[in-house]
Protein backbone atom coordinates (compact mmCIF):
# COMPACT_ATOMS: atom_id res chain seq x y z
CA UNK A 1 0.00 0.00 0.00
CA UNK A 2 2.92 2.11 0.16
CA UNK A 3 2.05 3.78 -3.48
CA UNK A 4 -1.87 4.59 -2.31
CA UNK A 5 -1.82 8.34 -2.06
CA UNK A 6 -4.35 9.88 0.11
CA UNK A 7 -6.21 12.87 -0.33
CA UNK A 8 -8.91 14.02 2.94
CA UNK A 9 -11.25 16.93 1.83
CA UNK A 10 -12.94 19.14 3.97
CA UNK A 11 -15.39 17.90 6.58
CA UNK A 12 -19.10 18.57 5.99
CA UNK A 13 -21.46 18.96 8.99
CA UNK A 14 -24.39 17.99 7.18
CA UNK A 15 -23.43 14.57 6.05
CA UNK A 16 -20.60 14.04 8.93
CA UNK A 17 -17.96 12.63 6.59
CA UNK A 18 -15.13 13.84 4.48
CA UNK A 19 -14.59 13.36 0.98
CA UNK A 20 -11.64 10.63 0.72
CA UNK A 21 -10.05 10.26 -2.76
CA UNK A 22 -7.16 7.19 -2.78
CA UNK A 23 -5.00 7.24 -5.86
CA UNK A 24 -2.93 4.57 -6.64
CA UNK A 25 -0.86 4.76 -10.24
CA UNK A 26 -3.66 5.44 -12.54
CA UNK A 27 -6.17 4.33 -10.54
CA UNK A 28 -8.15 6.93 -8.68
CA UNK A 29 -11.31 5.67 -6.28
CA UNK A 30 -13.27 8.80 -4.80
CA UNK A 31 -15.95 7.95 -1.50
CA UNK A 32 -16.92 9.63 1.47
CA UNK A 33 -15.78 8.33 4.66
CA UNK A 34 -17.73 8.96 8.17
CA UNK A 35 -15.74 11.39 10.61
CA UNK A 36 -15.18 11.03 13.65
CA UNK A 37 -16.65 13.06 16.10
CA UNK A 38 -16.10 13.36 19.69
CA UNK A 39 -18.02 13.43 22.82
CA UNK A 40 -18.90 17.34 22.54
CA UNK A 41 -19.89 16.24 18.85
CA UNK A 42 -16.93 18.28 17.41
CA UNK A 43 -14.96 17.31 14.43
CA UNK A 44 -11.77 15.12 15.98
CA UNK A 45 -9.70 15.43 12.77
CA UNK A 46 -6.91 12.75 13.86
CA UNK A 47 -9.10 9.89 14.77
CA UNK A 48 -11.21 10.83 11.52
CA UNK A 49 -7.44 10.58 9.48
CA UNK A 50 -7.41 7.51 11.33
CA UNK A 51 -10.29 5.78 10.21
CA UNK A 52 -9.21 7.15 6.84
CA UNK A 53 -6.36 5.39 7.02
CA UNK A 54 -8.11 1.81 8.19
CA UNK A 55 -10.14 2.35 5.18
CA UNK A 56 -7.27 3.41 3.03
CA UNK A 57 -6.27 -0.70 3.49
CA UNK A 58 -9.18 -2.13 2.63
CA UNK A 59 -9.12 -0.17 -0.93
CA UNK A 60 -5.76 -1.09 -1.55
CA UNK A 61 -6.49 -4.45 -1.43
CA UNK A 62 -9.53 -4.26 -3.89
CA UNK A 63 -6.82 -2.88 -5.84
CA UNK A 64 -4.72 -5.41 -5.72
CA UNK A 65 -7.34 -8.09 -6.40
CA UNK A 66 -8.38 -6.07 -9.52
CA UNK A 67 -12.08 -4.95 -7.74
CA UNK A 68 -11.01 -1.19 -8.11
CA UNK A 69 -9.58 -0.21 -11.26
CA UNK A 70 -9.09 2.60 -13.89
CA UNK A 71 -12.96 3.54 -15.44
CA UNK A 72 -13.54 2.52 -18.98
CA UNK A 73 -13.28 5.92 -21.41
CA UNK A 74 -16.89 6.26 -22.55
CA UNK A 75 -15.63 6.64 -26.35
CA UNK A 76 -13.86 3.89 -25.83
CA UNK A 77 -17.08 1.90 -24.46
CA UNK A 78 -18.77 3.36 -26.99
CA UNK A 79 -16.39 1.52 -29.47
CA UNK A 80 -16.63 -2.13 -28.24
CA UNK A 81 -20.34 -1.75 -28.35
CA UNK A 82 -20.97 -0.74 -31.86
CA UNK A 83 -18.42 -3.20 -32.73
CA UNK A 84 -20.15 -5.77 -30.98
CA UNK A 85 -23.58 -4.83 -32.48
CA UNK A 86 -21.79 -4.47 -36.43
CA UNK A 87 -21.42 -8.58 -35.92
Amino acid sequence: MSDLKIKIGAYDATTRSVPVTFTSGDIKHMRSVNAVLKDDGAYDKAATKARVDEVARGVAHKIILGVLTMPVVEEAATSVADSAAAK
